[in-house]
Parts: C-alpha cells; structure tokens; sequence
C-alpha cells in the first residue's frame, strides 16, 4: 500500500494526519480559514499568473523585486517528476515526511510511491489539487497555521527556495522546530549564491501580469547555517547536486540538567 493511499477517513495510519481536510486522497480547504497574517500573505500563491502556470505546467514565471530585479522560477522543474537531485534528498528522509510548500507535488509523489508516509502543505490551492493529482496527500495549509502531527514528523523539507517563506529565515527555522520530532531533521535548499536579503516580491509572468506584493527571503548556505544556529538547530551535512545546494539540520539538544534541578 502506498503512503497516498493510507490517507483515508482524513488520517494518515502511522496517526500523524487526523484531519478531515484530507479524505479519500482529496483536498479541501481545511478548518483553518481565519484571515491571519499568513493567509494574507498567502495571497499572492493566488494570483494569476502562479495558478496558469502550474495548470501550463510551464513558465515564464518570476519573482520580481521592487528594484525590478526578477529571480526566474524553474516551473517546469518543479511541475516535472523529481530529478537526481531531488533524490539526494528523498534519499536522506527519515520517518514521515512533511514537505513545507511542496507547490505541484513532486517530492510528495515521490515519497508516497517509495511507501513513506508524508504530507505536504501549501498555500495554494492550484499547488495542492495537482500534488493530489500527482499521486501525494496534500493540505492548503500555511506552514504558521496549526498543522496535523505538530512535534512529530521525522523530516521537514524546505526546497526550492522555501526558506524564504514569510520573509523570515529565522521565524520560520524556528516554527520548523515545532513540527519535528526532537530527534527529526530538517533538509533545505539554500541559494546557489552567497546572499542574506529580505525582500518584498510579487509574482510576475515577464509578460505585465503581476501579483499582489508579499515577503520573501534568500539566503545562501552560510547564512543558512547563521540564522539556523541563531534558533538552535547544528549542521548535519551539506552537498551539491546539479548545481543546486543542500543542508541538512538537526535541533541542538537541550544541556543536561544539573542535579540541582532533577
């Protein structure tokens, strides 16, 4: 059986998915509708010209900065099967596996085909209905809304550049922290460059069709590995595969407690 099809009666049978948002591998929009800062933001997922190119299945897609500076975003790939370097990851999974902006789901995918349990979020409904399509057990979820299995996912993934999320690499390592187990790991994809920046972005096709502003970060493995140890988390391992930039992270134990304090 595969780990998309144990999502049944909106649980997950390893119990880390409970949540009738998820019933008989579909997707609805989930309990959690509030308009918080992170729905607001999530917004921009929303916008036209994201939503027509995961259904083309194709860019030309961008990030666009104020300064008119655009990152071109790799639709194709991601909309793709996962590729040997996405391996490199799947590979070093451990337990059940929460993909943090998993988009059109094919890490997800992945992941359920080899029989692990997993779940992936993401903010935009288009990006969840095509994981569902694509094989993976998906929620529109924002990573700071409340999410099934807080504290227990053996691995979290933030790839594609997901450490940017909110704008804030160090509130969000640090929310990460709280969804996996003590011992869990967390595998990120890190700029190819060395870069610290927090920027407001918006959506854009290249072609005059933008969405609506929102934050965003990037960051390049060694400021990665700063803002990782700012909020408790030590490098496991780094590596490269097809030009892209990988580390992974485990939560710096606690000290032990002084017999004083037993």
């Amino acid at each position: 059986m595969s780990a998309a099809e144990t999502v049944r009666d909106g649980s997950v049978h390893d119990g880390l998915v409970k949540d009738r948002s998820v019933h008989d591998g579909s997707v609805r929009d989930g309990p959690v509708r509030e308009r918080t800062p992170a729905r607001r933001a999530a917004a921009a997922w929303h916008a036209d010209p994201y939503v027509r190119a995961l259904h083309a299945g194709r860019g030309p897609l961008f990030l666009r900065r104020t300064d008119g500076w655009m990152l071109p975003l790799d639709v194709e790939r991601w909309c793709a099967d996962a590729d040997a370097a996405d391996r490199t990851v799947l590979r070093r999974c451990q337990g059940p596996a929460l993909d943090i902006g998993c988009g059109p789901g094919r890490l997800v995918a992945a992941l359920a085909l080899r029989g692990r349990p997993c779940l992936g979020i993401d903010v935009s409904q288009a990006a969840v209905a095509r994981t569902v399509r694509a094989g993976g057990p998906a929620l529109c979820r924002s990573v700071f809304e409340p999410l099934p299995g807080e504290g227990r996912w053996g691995t979290a993934l933030l790839i594609d550049g997901n450490i940017g999320i909110g704008g804030d690499p160090q509130a969000l390592l640090a929310r990460v922290a709280q969804l996996i187990a003590p011992e869990g790991l967390l595998l990120v994809e890190a700029a190819t460059v060395d870069v610290d920046e927090r920027v407001r972005v918006r959506v854009d096709d290249g072609r005059g069709d933008v969405g609506t502003a929102f934050p965003w970060a990037r960051v390049g493995v060694p400021a990665l590995l700063h803002h990782a140890r700012a909020v408790g988390w030590n490098p496991v391992e780094q590596w490269t595969a097809r030009d892209r930039s990988f580390v992974s992270l485990r939560r710096t134990p606690p000290p032990p407690r002084s017999a004083t304090e037993r």
